[in-house]
């Protein structure tokens, strides 16, 4: 999906990051696709998951809420 939105508005991936509330989903999507991952922790996902030592999930960074992006 992403290289298909990204060939037709003609982006490129490595300016794309993908922000989302879950692991397993948002952050794993942009992951496996190329992109840059954001993972905010208001949503699912706490920080105590996202640090624990059963996670395989990382994104690239993350932030306590999606406000931060405007601060």
């Amino acid at each position: 999906m992403i290289d298909y939105l990204a060939d037709k508005l003609h982006l490129d991936k490595s300016r794309i990051c993908m922000v989302g509330d879950r692991l397993d989903t948002d952050v794993l999507f942009g992951k496996d696709n190329g992109l840059r991952t954001v993972l905010v922790l208001s949503g699912v996902t706490s920080e105590q998951k996202l640090l624990s030592d059963e996670n395989t999930i990382a994104p690239d960074f993350y932030t306590d809420t999606i406000n931060d992006f405007f601060a």
